[in-house]
């Protein structure tokens, strides 16, 4: 398989980049930075590009049997912009399966079900920009029809695996308040070949 990834070379990206590769998988890593890519290999195509760049994301699309998106909101409009991009490009290339990494903070309330985390008591955040950006891409998988999964961790943190983690559709596990990076985008990457989640949100948590 040759899984296109977005964001590679961040926290949750360059982990699910390490899972394909173990696994004989060819992956093509769309980055801003080349530079950052550690250890490349015959199983990596570096494509540098911008997200934003209609042209770039055709071209990396090519050949490419699956995406996966582990970009960050980096406090700018990057994700909601760049998703109409990604959703054309994949059309074009017939590519229907796309994994992003989400916030626990799109997933539904559980005490306010007609709201999102985010909008309701459940979440302690002051700035909600984040999750109004991640409620975009929901939005817009949501209208397309393409075959999606949204990851939505609770707060990532560098501990090691667990491999004991929590998930559940739409909401987040109960009590649930914290998952590692490597646990996330292990289960992120799994979802590449599982049907169990399809056009889902999962919460993720220990």
């Amino acid at each position: 398989m040759n899984i296109l990834i977005l964001g590679a070379t961040g926290r949750v990206g360059s982990q699910i980049a390490s899972l394909a590769r173990e696994d004989g998988h060819f992956v093509t890593l769309f980055v801003r930075s080349p530079e950052k890519v550690a250890d490349p290999d015959e199983q990596v195509m570096i494509y540098t590009g911008n997200v934003l760049n209609q042209e770039d994301i055709a071209r990396s699309m090519r050949g490419v049997d699956a995406v996966i998106s582990a970009l960050s909101t980096d406090g700018t409009t990057t994700l909601s912009t760049s998703m109409p991009i990604l959703i054309e490009a994949m059309k074009a290339e017939g590519i229907k399966r796309i994994v992003t990494i989400g916030t626990a903070g799109i997933l539904q309330s559980r005490d306010t079900p007609q709201l999102l985390r985010y909008q309701s008591a459940e979440s302690k955040r002051k700035s909600t920009f984040a999750a109004e950006e991640h409620q975009a891409v929901f939005d817009l998988l949501q209208r397309s029809d393409l075959d999606w999964t949204i990851v939505c961790p609770s707060y990532l943190h560098e501990g090691e695996s667990r491999d004991a983690y929590r998930v559940e559709r739409n909401v987040l596990p109960e009590g649930g308040s914290a998952i590692s990076i490597v646990d996330t985008a292990t289960f992120a990457y799994r979802q590449l070949a599982s049907t169990d989640y399809r056009n889902a949100r999962v919460g993720i948590a220990y």
